[in-house]
């Protein structure tokens, strides 16, 4: 044999042997093995390789745009209740002012409404009233008087009233409230 053909048989052993790392590494069954088979092998495993490869990086994609949906939803309640939240001491300022009869037959009492008709439309509800029952959640008690006539803790009066938007405090209410006399 001449040199060229022993290395052209050397270039396909060594295809051959690149293509046996598809192979398990125990290859001593009893069923033998032919160069067609190896060679045939190779490319079914390196395509279901890619397919898995390519089923992993869409999940992620999926994951990854799922995220940043997500991410985009938060960013833009939060911004949503940062500007509100700007905007509840002007309207108490309003409310105390309405509540005082000097935004009667004012353009202000227009005001008001465009304010509040604003928040609703965002879901800002106001909340602290009267006989409510306390909670240290929604509340904050700035005053606290014993009074007989209570079994539980309760709101006397509203100094300010507390806001939520959708599920999420903004403000608790600050209030006065009436606990139980003792003895």
């Amino acid at each position: 044999m001449s040199e060229e053909n022993q290395n052209n048989g050397a270039e396909e052993f060594s295809e051959i042997h690149d293509a046996s790392q598809f192979l398990p590494e125990d290859t001593s069954g009893t069923e033998e093995l032919t160069v067609e088979d190896i060679l045939n092998s190779a490319p079914k495993d390196r395509e279901a390789e890619l397919l898995a490869d390519l089923q992993r990086l869409q999940a992620e994609f999926v994951n990854y745009k799922n995220r940043v949906e997500r991410d985009r939803d938060v960013a833009r309640n939060n911004a949503i209740a940062e500007v509100i939240r700007a905007f509840l001491p002007a309207l108490d300022d309003l409310t105390r002012a309405e509540n005082h009869g000097d935004l009667d037959g004012s353009p202000f009492a227009a005001v008001v409404t465009k304010l509040r008709n604003a928040g609703d439309k965002f879901g800002l509800k106001a909340f602290g009233a009267k006989g409510d029952k306390f909670d240290p959640e929604l509340h904050n008690a700035l005053v606290q008087t014993p009074n007989n006539e209570v079994t539980e803790t309760v709101v006397a009066d509203v100094v300010e009233p507390g806001f939520m938007l959708g599920d999420r405090l903004l403000r608790p209410a600050m209030v006065a409230v009436f606990i139980p006399a003792e003895g």
